[in-house]
């Protein structure tokens, strides 16, 4: 066993974005002529995609709507969140993604977005990093079957399956894989898929983070690919044990 690929999480990860989001949702709810609830954003919105997020928000509020126009808030949200980005000086991009993908190139790993975002947000971000063309590959929510959002494993067994049609001589298996995620529903959806999961503390604390994830760090410039090689070339797959990465 070796480690092959690196798959991100995007929101939270990659970009500091939360704050944004939870804004443009507020906005859709209040649209919807339904109050913001702190706790139900949480609880509904971090980690998830956003179509589960708005349906789950909705419907704690007692509204049922159709998928169709479940669509018209995304696609509405999703106008909203690209023009708020056109409008920033600089993207909210986590310290430490360049040295990241430098590491990830240097040791010739594959590099993957495993996201609940939507394709065209993330593509709207790729486009303006100068690694963005480094990205093998996006699983984004338009991959996924409607409905389906981390804590399922299924973001993660298809950029497996991707990479694998892509790559033809990779053969990846969950094992091979680092993902890196921020929430509770995405580093419990790497690890169902089978994936060691580093949890970067940038929405709960460390102490949460540790407790979930294979290993652990406080911000993601901290982390060297090195330091996980004997845990990889061990051949000792499942990693069950939580452990802060450290020099």
């Amino acid at each position: 066993m070796a480690l092959k690929a690196v798959l991100l999480d995007f929101n939270g990860v990659v970009i500091n974005d939360e704050a944004i989001h939870g804004r443009l949702i507020e906005e859709l709810l209040l649209e919807e002529n339904l109050r913001p609830n702190p706790k139900d954003l949480t609880d509904c919105c971090l980690g998830r995609s956003d179509a589960a997020c708005l349906k789950d928000l909705l419907a704690r509020q007692g509204r049922v709507i159709s998928e169709e126009y479940l669509e018209k808030l995304l696609t509405r949200k999703t106008t909203r969140y690209r023009d708020v980005l056109t409008d920033l000086d600089h993207l909210p991009l986590y310290p430490g993604l360049d040295d990241l993908v430098y590491q990830i190139r240097a040791a010739q790993l594959k590099l993957a977005i495993v996201s609940g975002a939507r394709y065209s947000e993330i593509e709207a971000v790729l486009a303006q990093v100068s690694w963005g063309k480094h990205v093998e590959l996006v699983i984004s929510s338009d991959d996924l079957a409607a409905g389906v959002s981390k804590p399922a494993p299924d973001g993660y067994l298809l950029a497996i399956e991707q990479l694998n049609q892509q790559f033809t001589d990779l053969v990846l298996q969950p094992a091979d894989c680092l993902a890196i995620e921020d929430s509770f529903a995405g580093i419990e959806a790497a690890k169902r898929a089978g994936v060691p999961v580093l949890g970067v503390a940038h929405a709960y604390p460390y102490q949460m983070i540790h407790r979930r994830a294979t290993w652990a760090i406080d911000h993601l410039y901290e982390l060297s690919l090195d330091w996980l090689k004997p845990y990889y070339s061990s051949g000792n797959g499942g990693f069950n044990e939580s452990s802060r990465v450290s020099a």
